[in-house]
C-alpha cells in the first residue's frame, strides 16, 4: 500500500534527505585483524617518535613537494644562475673598462718632486673613483639580481604550468572515462611529436583496446543470455504441461513446482544479465521524460508486492524533467523500490521515495527501514551478484543484479548513484542525473 501527502501534487517543503538530521550513527565494527601485527599509520600512544637528522629531513623534502613546484624551482634556479653569471661578467667588464679608460696624468712641465706628488694624488683619486663606481655597480647589480630572482620564480611557475598542461588534460580525460564513454572519449592531444604527445597517443590506443574488450564482453553476455532463453522457455512449457496432467502424482507435481521456481529464477537472472549488458552500452534511445511519472509507474507496478510484504510506501514526487531512455530509467527506479521492499523489516516496514530538483540537478531518492548496513559494505552492494553478507547466488530474494543495473543505467545517462546507511537500519540510495 502507498501513501501520499495531502493534495497529491507533491510536498510543500524542499526535498529533505532522511539522514540529514541524524544524531549518533551506530557503526558496526569491522572484524579484528588476523595474522602477525603490522602497524601502518600514526605511531601508537606512548611510543617514542624517532628523531630525524637534518640530512634525512633534506632528503625527504622532494617527496613533499609537488612536481609543479619542483619544476618551478628548477626553472627559477636556472634563470637565477644565468642572471647571476651575466651580472658578474658585466661587473668585471665594466670595472676593468673604467680602470683602463682612466686618462694618464701629463707631468712634463713639472719638476720631479711636484710631478711625484701630483702622480700620487692622481693615483689615489683614480682608485677612489674606480672603487666608488664598482661599489655602485655592485649594489645596483645586487638589487637587479633580487628582482631577477622574483621574476624568475614567476616565469618558472608559468613555464611549469604550460609544460604540465598536457598532463592536466590527460588527467581530466581519464577522470571522465567510464565504460559507457570508452567508445568516444579520447585525449586527442594536439602539438609536436614529443614525449607527452607519444604518451597521450599510447593512452588513446589503450582506451581503444579497452573499449574493444568491454564491447566483446557485453556482446558475449547478451548473446549467451539470448541463447539460454530458448531452453529455459522450453523447460517451462514442458513443466507446465506436466503439471496440468490430471493423472500426475502429488510427488511429481511437487517436483514440477520446484523445478518451475528454479526455472523462473534462472529466467530472471538471464533477464537481468540482458538488461545489464544493454544498460552498459551507449544509449540508443533519448526522449524527453519526467522522472515523476517514471517513479509513479514503478510504484504502481510494485504496489501488489508492497501489500504482500506489508510495507508502507511514502511518496513525495515532484516534477523533474530530463532526457533519457524511459524503459531503463523505469527499471532502475523499480529495482531500487524492489530492493527496498525485499530487504525490509518483517513488520511495520517503511519505504520513502522522493523525486525533484536539488543543486541544479535531478534527484531520485529511495530510503527504507531494515537491518543495519555497515558503511564499509555499502559500495560492494553495487557489484554484480553481491549482497549484504553473501557473495553467491544462494539467496532466494534475487539474483544480485538490481543495484548493478541501477548503477549502469545511471552512468549511461551521465549521472551518479550513491548509497549511505540509514540511521536505525536500512539504506538511503540517491540518484543524481543531469537536466535537459
Amino acid at each position: 500500500m502507498s501513501e501520499r501527502p495531502e493534495g497529491g501534487a507533491g510536498p510543500t517543503h524542499p526535498m529533505i534527505s532522511p539522514h540529514s538530521a541524524r544524531k549518533a550513527t551506530r557503526v558496526q565494527e569491522a572484524p579484528p585483524p588476523s595474522g602477525p601485527p603490522a602497524w601502518d599509520g600514526p605511531p601508537p600512544p606512548g611510543s617514542e617518535t624517532p628523531v630525524r637528522s637534518p640530512l634525512e629531513r633534506v632528503k625527504g623534502l622532494p617527496a613533499k613537494v609537488s612536481i609543479r613546484w619542483r619544476l618551478t624551482l628548477t626553472y627559477s634556479a636556472l634563470v637565477f644562475a644565468a642572471a647571476a653569471v651575466l651580472l658578474f661578467v658585466v661587473y668585471s667588464i665594466v670595472g676593468r673598462s673604467i680602470e683602463n679608460a682612466w686618462p694618464d696624468l701629463i707631468t712634463d712641465d713639472l719638476d720631479p718632486l711636484d710631478a711625484a706628488i701630483m702622480q700620487n694624488r692622481w693615483t689615489l683619486a683614480k682608485g677612489r673613483a674606480v672603487s666608488s663606481a664598482r661599489d655602485a655597480l655592485f649594489s645596483s647589480s645586487f638589487m637587479a639580481l633580487a628582482g631577477v630572482g622574483i621574476l624568475a620564480l614567476i616565469i618558472g611557475y608559468f613555464v611549469a604550468d604550460r609544460a604540465l598542461r598536457p598532463v592536466a588534460q590527460m588527467t581530466s580525460a581519464a577522470r571522465k572515462l567510464s565504460e559507457s564513454t570508452l567508445a568516444h572519449q579520447r585525449i586527442a592531444l594536439r602539438g609536436p611529436n614529443d614525449e607527452l604527445k607519444e604518451l597521450a597517443d599510447t593512452f588513446d590506443a589503450m582506451l581503444t583496446r579497452l573499449n574493444v574488450a568491454f564491447d566483446t564482453q557485453r556482446r558475449f553476455v547478451a548473446n549467451a543470455s539470448h541463447e539460454l532463453r530458448t531452453p529455459l522457455t522450453i523447460n517451462r512449457t514442458v513443466l507446465e504441461i506436466a503439471l496440468s496432467d490430471p493423472e500426475a502424482s502429488e510427488d511429481l507435481k511437487a517436483l514440477g513446482r520446484t523445478l518451475l521456481e528454479v526455472n523462473a529464477r534462472n529466467e530472471k537472472l538471464i533477464e537481468g544479465l540482458l538488461l545489464l549488458a544493454r544498460s552498459e552500452r551507449e544509449l540508443a534511445v533519448r526522449k524527453p521524460l519526467d522522472v515523476q511519472e517514471v517513479a509513479q509507474t514503478a510504484m504502481e507496478q510494485l504496489a501488489p508486492f508492497a501489500a504482500e510484504q506489508g510495507v508502507t510506501v511514502v511518496a513525495e514526487l515532484v516534477s523533474a524533467p530530463t532526457v533519457g531512455d524511459p524503459v531503463l530509467l523505469e527499471r532502475s527506479v523499480g529495482n531500487l523500490l524492489e530492493n527496498a521492499l525485499k530487504y525490509n523489516l518483517p513488520e511495520s516496514g517503511k519505504v520513502w521515495i522522493r523525486t525533484g530538483m536539488a543543486d541544479g540537478g535531478l534527484v531520485v531518492q529511495v530510503a527504507n527501514t531494515g537491518q543495519h548496513v555497515p558503511a564499509y559494505e555499502v559500495n560492494s552492494l553495487f557489484e554484480p551478484f553481491r549482497r549484504l553478507h553473501a557473495d553467491r547466488v544462494e539467496s532466494a530474494k534475487g539474483s544480485g543484479l538490481g543495484l548493478s543495473i541501477v548503477r549502469a543505467v545511471v552512468q549511461a545517462h551521465g549521472g551518479n548513484v550513491t548509497a549511505v546507511p540509514r540511521d536505525g537500519g536500512g539504506l538511503v540510495v540517491t540518484i543524481r542525473l543531469p537536466t535537459r
